[in-house]
């Protein structure tokens, strides 16, 4: 079933006008972007074929976001985060979904969310209890959350899966957060070629 609704939304970012996004545009409603080579591994001098093209199509309601990534290591797992920052610390930052690669280092992913102008994270009391699912160092669990007015997150990113997948191209064996079990790699690629604004802030919903 995954692969006939991949392909239905792959369909999908095909249809319509799509705008190349310079460092900063104005409102779209398809927006077309490349995510570059993260600070981690440009200064790790690793992943160096590594790079995305991303489309964003709005639907109204929704978006759909489509991402072709290239130059990863063969067979590994990567995890999608929208995100406040592109580089640390990132600041909020939001878990989307799994992409893998294939024997030839390409991974595809189609994601259904809010990735436009109205992306945003907001907690407006403080205290509030949080489910704690993972207890283990050095990534545990938050039982409560801060306050915090909306924030907007226009950024991505993407994480190496595991720290072995890093290794697999070159990279430091570095522990990260960023996926479900909170034990990913380092980011591999990002949108810190953008300014702050982020590439999102220009898909009008």
């Amino acid at each position: 079933m995954r692969k006939y609704v991949s392909a239905a939304i792959g369909t999908l970012s095909t249809l319509g006008c799509m705008l190349a996004l310079p460092g900063t545009a104005s409102a779209a409603d398809s927006i077309r972007f490349n995510m570059v080579r993260s600070t981690a591994v440009n200064n790790a001098g690793c992943a160096l074929d590594a790079t995305a093209r991303v489309t964003v199509n709005s639907l109204g309601p929704v978006e759909v976001m489509h991402v072709e990534a290239s130059g990863l290591p063969p067979n590994q797992e990567f995890d999608l985060f929208v995100i406040q920052q592109p580089n640390a610390p990132f600041g909020m930052s939001w878990y989307q979904g799994d992409m893998e690669s294939n024997a030839s280092g390409k991974a595809v992913g189609d994601f259904i969310g809010r990735f436009s102008r109205e992306t945003f994270i907001v907690a407006p009391s403080p205290g509030t209890a949080a489910p704690v699912v993972h207890h283990n160092a050095p990534f545990p669990d938050a039982s409560t959350n801060p306050p915090t007015a909306p924030i907007h997150t226009f950024h991505i990113g993407l994480w190496f899966g595991t720290p072995e997948a890093a290794v697999a191209a070159g990279c430091p064996n570095t522990q990260t957060p960023f996926n479900g079990d909170h034990t990913a790699g380092i980011q591999v690629l990002s949108t810190r070629n953008f300014t702050v604004n982020g590439p999102l802030r220009s898909l009008a919903p």
